[in-house]
């Protein structure tokens, strides 16, 4: 599953644009190699992020993974119902599973992202 309107990074997270801002979160792929996710440490709101900094820690049964923030601005909103919920991702990892929400500070950094014809070809590349 990998929706047309969403960015994806090679490190498996999503981007979608709206307007300046851009909600983030992991790919479907992503959650599915993790397993049972049973931990999220999130960033704080108003802290500023630089493009592949580590912005949240996703623990599950298998192993710890860093989200990398696939662009650079301000943590707007964090999505704080993972945190009694991290299970969530794995239950709905493009809706209700997004991480934050980021006010981008160089929109050219979002040209650098696949679009969904591009990440599935990755992914066919990762078999």
């Amino acid at each position: 599953m990998i929706p047309e309107d969403l960015k994806y990074t090679e490190k498996h997270e999503w981007v979608k644009l709206e307007g300046d801002k851009v909600t983030i979160g992991i790919t479907d792929y992503a959650q599915g190699e993790l397993g049972d996710i049973t931990f999220i440490e999130l960033p704080s709101s108003g802290s500023s992020v630089n493009q592949s900094d580590s912005i949240a820690t996703v623990e599950s049964v298998k192993a710890a993974s860093d989200v990398y923030a696939p662009v650079s601005g301000e943590i707007l909103e964090v999505n704080e119902s993972l945190e009694g919920a991290p299970e969530t991702i794995n239950q709905s990892p493009y809706e209700n599973g997004w991480m934050c929400k980021v006010k981008v500070s160089d929109e050219t950094q979002l040209d650098g992202l696949m679009d969904a014809a591009g990440y599935g070809a990755y992914l066919e590349g990762l078999k």
